[in-house]
């Protein structure tokens, strides 16, 4: 338990003002996780500040004429050491003040202690340029619009309406279930530039009526929306609204209907639009308006709106279920108090929240929106650096500044400036050194394992297309799919009539160019002669027509096992020449092929396979790791997939081409790489066509090192340049 000081030694600066509420401000009473809070709202600005029960009661005795001593010692003789401390009352004041809701008779110093009114437009405009990729512009006030609107959707804004409304949804799911691979297909024709104009049109249009769902059910509960503007989002423009206003509700439920309510009108829009894309034929501008708005509403609703790590409407719908209000704000508190109470050794920091089960929310919302907010910024800034690179590069430098360089600034500042430290503050900056030295010594000095990974298919070395030799009719099958064979055994055979029938009139012409020519060898030699001519003529004839009638019988090229279609499907049909039987696969000698893309592939030529190794683990049996005895890179990159399972259409994580039929063209080039397992691992690393795991042990280097070379290789692999 923490030891809150009592005294604070800059209470004469605030011990005789005489603060106030001010007169319109209004007070609704909350709960949260079975506490109760006072939410103090100021109208006008649609600020709002949560109070425990005792500083509620501390605010209340501050009435114009009171000064803050006097209502200090009426809290303290009340509630003894539960009553804020001097401290705690410096920060309340100021924060109510800053929040327009306190209205005091400043003096200069006080004024220059609290640093508040005049400063409001000064950290607006630091927080829009913090957040550059994401700023906000006030364009009008849309509240009687949305009173007018709200009557008319009344009827449908209840529980039955929003049974009617998931009722909806899942049945245009439903009917867009067997349309995956179409609307799959379709995100390349979404993206392109000739539909950039048109996607922009619908994701303003599908955002604004998100927002005036949020505006809509708000007004449903009695709330205020006092603001319509423009924000972007990653240089992209979308509309919002302020719906603030329900922070002020008593009930947690109504609080998350108003932040989902912008989510229940997008995917009700998304459903409506799936219900028109499948009336509509492909190619139709309407057809193609209607994926339009499916891919924003229901994408962008799911991916952003619904993400709790995100600032956006599921952020604010997970704080209401949880009963945890500013849990963004909250959570950094906790790592900040968690930091302080133990690297720094302060004793007097302060939590956030003292209850056990609060605090375990707020360390795990903490460590994940830490986590996500750097990944998202990565992201982000290489996905526009891929499409416009100079304003990619501008965004990723100056959100970096913002981001990561401005809190280096603001822990400087809070070594130099922080009174706890003021007896402590070289232990603390020492602390700061070592820590930041050590961990930079941690990454870019360390030697590290270095690992890289693909995934790859069993492929057997020695696998052989079977195909009919001649056109006949297929009679007798003698394997079925999964049967071994060795080479020479026959697979199928066939019957031509035709054939047959020449080879009997071939016999007889024979027979009688080989009389002629005894009678002509007799009686002429000149005649003998060309009757010799026509006997070999007709012996060739024999000899083709045999052989043809000997490709009736389609044998195994070499020992192995019938994989592909089944040899028994074919019998009584009419096979033409070349047509597919089977394939014939060594199973006794196998490899894996895998891919590599052209920037993954780069560590292979720079170090040589001599100076790492391969592992590999099948899918079909995990626990056991197969040595790789050697591995071999195809020099030149290729777009046609040595298999088709390592695509996509196969289940593989190559994008191929929309119009591949065949799903065996990539869209970029790859590396081929084959490995062989050792000796034993042959018989272990699965049966041609399973997928193997595979992983490459780079030499070991720096973490650093490892982070910047990926990133390149990143950036390479999205930009253009």
């Amino acid at each position: 338990m923490n030891e809150r000081p009592t005294f604070s030694p800059f209470w004469h600066r605030v011990r005789a003002m005489r603060p106030r509420l001010r007169p319109h401000t209004q007070v609704t009473r909350q709960h949260y996780r079975g506490r109760r809070w006072h939410v103090v709202q100021d109208p006008a600005t649609n600020q709002f500040y949560r109070l425990t029960p005792i500083a509620y009661q501390f605010v209340a005795l501050l009435d114009g004429a009171r000064t803050v001593e006097e209502a200090w010692k009426i809290s303290l003789g009340e509630h003894g050491d539960s009553a804020p401390t001097q401290n705690e009352v410096i920060t309340l004041i100021s924060q109510l003040y800053s929040a327009n809701l306190l209205a005091v008779d400043t003096t200069p110093e006080t004024e220059q202690l609290l640093r508040r009114g005049r400063d409001r437009f000064k950290k607006k405009a630091m927080s829009q340029a913090i957040g550059l990729m994401y700023f906000k512009v006030r364009l009008f006030n849309p509240d009687a619009l949305l009173t007018r609107i709200e009557p008319i959707l009344r009827p449908l804004l209840n529980r039955w309406g929003f049974f009617a409304w998931l009722a909806f949804v899942a049945f245009a799911v439903y009917r867009l279930l067997p349309e995956w691979e179409t609307l799959r297909s379709g995100v390349d024709d979404a993206v392109a530039p000739a539909n950039w104009g048109w996607m922009a049109l619908v994701f303003v249009v599908t955002k604004a009526i998100h927002e005036t769902g949020h505006g809509v059910i708000c007004k449903r509960f009695g709330g205020q929306v006092p603001e319509f503007g423009a924000m972007m989002l990653v240089m992209v423009p979308a509309p919002y609204v302020d719906a603030s206003a329900c922070w002020a509700f008593a009930s947690k439920w109504r609080r998350m209907a108003v932040g989902a309510g912008g989510m229940i009108f997008e995917l009700a829009v998304a459903a409506l639009a799936a219900h028109v894309w499948l009336a509509t034929p492909e190619g139709d501008l309407l057809h193609q308006i209607a994926y339009n708005a499916m891919l924003t509403a229901g994408v962008s609703t799911v991916l952003f709106n619904a993400n709790p790590l995100m600032r956006f409407d599921g952020y604010y719908i997970l704080s209401d279920l949880l009963e945890v209000p500013n849990l963004m704000q909250r959570s950094t508190g906790m790592l900040t108090h968690l930091c302080q109470k133990h690297i720094y050794r302060l004793k007097d920091a302060i939590p956030p929240t003292t209850q056990p089960g609060e605090r375990r929310i707020l360390l795990t919302y903490g460590v994940l929106a830490t986590a996500y907010r750097v990944f998202l910024f990565f992201s982000i800034t290489l996905y526009v650096m891929g499409k416009l690179f100079a304003i990619g590069l501008v965004l990723a430098i100056w959100t970096g500044a913002m981001w990561f360089l401005m809190p280096l600034g603001k822990l400087a500042h809070w070594l130099a400036t922080h009174p706890p430290l003021a007896e402590h503050r070289f232990r603390a900056v020492v602390t700061t050194l070592c820590l930041f030295l050590g961990g930079l010594l941690a990454i870019g000095a360390i030697p590290a394992p270095d690992h890289r990974r693909a995934t790859g298919v069993v492929q057997s070395v020695a696998r052989s297309g079977v195909f009919i030799g001649v056109d006949g009719i297929v009679e007798i099958a003698h394997v079925r799919s999964g049967d071994h064979v060795n080479a020479g055994d026959p697979i199928i055979t066939c019957a031509s009539p035709e054939l047959s029938q020449a080879l009997v009139a071939a016999r007889a012409s024979l027979a009688e160019a080989v009389a002629k020519e005894r009678q002509a060898t007799a009686e002429d030699p000149g005649v003998a002669l060309v009757a010799r001519e026509k006997v070999r003529a007709v012996t060739a004839q024999i000899a083709f027509i045999e052989d043809r009638l000997s490709r009736l019988v389609v044998r195994a090229p070499h020992d192995g096992t019938v994989v592909g279609s089944d040899p028994s499907l074919l019998v009584g049909a009419h096979a033409k020449e070349g047509d597919a039987v089977c394939e014939v696969v060594d199973e006794s000698r196998v490899r894996v092929v895998a891919l590599l893309a052209q920037t993954e592939a780069a560590w292979h030529f720079e170090i040589g396979p001599e100076r790492y190794a391969v592992r590999m683990r099948s899918y079909a049996d995990p626990a056991r790791e197969i040595r790789g005895e050697s591995v071999r890179v195809v020099d030149a990159a290729q777009v046609r997939l040595p298999h088709a399972a390592l695509g996509f259409a196969g289940g593989g994580t190559v994008e191929t081409r929309a119009d591949d039929r065949e799903g065996v063209v990539a869209k970029k080039a790859q590396f081929v790489v084959y490995v062989e397992p050792e000796d034993e691992g042959s018989r272990l690393v699965g049966a041609p066509g399973e997928r193997v795991a595979l992983r490459f042990h780079l030499p070991w280097r720096p973490l650093l090192g490892q982070w910047v070379d990926r990133l390149h290789k990143l950036v390479q692999g999205r930009v253009d340049v």
